[in-house]
């Protein structure tokens, strides 16, 4: 019995094994718990001065370009500098726009547009940040321990995204905004501290700099492999027809449980954390393609269902099975890269998974919005649940090999895991890797 229960926890071993994972984890908590209470504020101020749906969805539209714009160039300068330097500096200019929300919430008359714009920024550097971060796994952990490294890197998330919005959701209604951007600035300041601490990450020996054919190249990759792409565009699909987060304020309001917003911000991650518990079987799955289209399905079968009840306490269970189905999408999605993607394209690909996974929450965000402002809050949420399952669906049919992807067969992720042992391919595997 307890063998079977050790079966089925998380896998430690990229914890034991790695210093910087164990430093790069603890940091990315911090940074959340901050960042989550700036998440839950700013949508809430910006209902507060206008009171529209559209103008809270309206963050989307602003996030959008500076995050495909910075999130491309990201990719390609993690591939072309240290990628310690481009963590810090970015986590830093993030640390400084809590600043500009912090002083803007002290005014006697808070104004509109510093938060528009703080939120552009905030797009941009998270645009350049996240490929040197997510590019830096692969670095820092044995290549048979990825899966686990996704896990608990999961794991941390949902621990700050369980306590973060609850929380946060407390500070903002009894204390207000401002306490909650000073928490947000003192936790970048801690992170910032916690990031120089990271050992150097060079990049790889003759690195481009980076440039729009170094981006073309990495693109192209990804063109040519039909998992890669399938990973990409259901997590799209995904996001754009069914991420309601920015609506939940509205959803609250409709059900007239305005007490239970912070519950429906930290309700997916609930879904998330139960399924990272048990999460140990992930380690010994080879058919990673699969989990990502159930996981997205799922997602969207539960956020329709999320949409059409009207008792609160089932809309909190639905949300979060929803984030159970995402996290097994996630954990699908994060082996394949970590394990398929060569070092050299990592952070030029990295930008580009920036781009599916944040894009497509920025036009939800949109879609969310300006829909919710038509028919209100929950036929906004079930609609795009219900599209979001048709899309899912036609996009495993038309890209089959996400669907059979199995990383004991697939030639990409022998290749290198062969490189990441340092010994070249078997006889059995010529006809494989070519």
């Amino acid at each position: 019995m307890i063998a079977r229960l050790l079966a089925v926890l998380p896998d430690l071993a990229p914890w034991r094994s790695s210093r910087d994972f164990r430093l790069l984890w603890v940091q990315g908590l911090v940074t959340y718990l901050g960042s989550v209470m700036a998440l839950i504020a700013l949508p809430l101020q910006i209902k507060e001065l206008t009171g529209s749906p559209l103008a809270v969805g309206a963050m989307g539209a602003v996030e959008l370009v500076p995050l495909v714009v910075f999130g491309l160039y990201g990719g390609a300068l993690a591939d072309a500098v240290d990628r310690r330097k481009v963590i810090v500096l970015t986590e830093a200019g993030l640390g400084l726009l809590a600043v500009v929300l912090l002083a803007n919430a002290l005014l006697p008359h808070p104004m509109l547009w510093p938060l528009y714009l703080v939120a552009a920024g905030v797009a941009a550097l998270a645009g350049l940040q996240r490929p040197a971060l997510d590019s830096l796994l692969a670095r820092i952990v044995p290549h048979d321990q990825l899966a686990a490294a996704a896990a608990l890197n999961a794991l941390r998330w949902q621990a700050g995204a369980i306590a973060g919005p609850a929380l946060a959701g407390l500070v903002v209604a009894y204390a207000g905004n401002v306490p909650a951007y000073a928490t947000t600035v003192g936790c970048f300041l801690l992170s910032v501290l916690m990031c120089r601490l990271l050992s150097p990450v060079p990049p790889a020996e003759h690195a481009a700099r980076p440039s729009l054919r170094g981006i073309a190249e990495g693109a192209r990759y990804a063109w040519s492999r039909p998992v890669l792409l399938g990973t990409y565009t259901v997590d799209l699909a995904a996001m754009v027809f069914a991420f309601p987060n920015t609506i939940f304020p509205f959803l609250a309001d409709e059900l007239d449980a305005e007490w239970a917003l912070g519950l429906m911000y930290s309700a997916g991650a609930v879904g998330s954390l139960l399924l990272s518990l048990t999460s140990g079987w992930v380690s010994r799955s080879s058919r990673h393609g699969l989990l990502v289209v159930f996981g997205a399905a799922g997602w969207g079968l539960a956020m329709t269902a999320a949409g059409w009840t009207s008792n609160v306490w089932l809309v909190l269970v639905f949300l979060a099975l929803a984030g159970a189905g995402d996290m097994l999408s996630g954990l699908g999605r994060s082996t394949i890269w970590n394990q398929t993607i060569p070092d050299r394209l990592r952070g030029r690909l990295a930008g580009i998974e920036v781009l599916s996974y944040s894009v497509g929450p920025q036009l939800g965000q949109v879609r969310a919005g300006a829909m919710a402002g038509w028919t209100g809050a929950r036929p906004a949420i079930w609609g795009g649940g219900l599209a979001c399952v048709a899309a899912v669906g036609l996009l495993a049919a038309a890209l089959p090999g996400l669907t059979r992807y199995d990383a004991r067969t697939d030639p990409d992720a022998r290749r290198r895991a062969a490189g990441a042992a340092g010994t070249e391919p078997g006889p059995e595997d010529v006809d494989l890797v070519g």
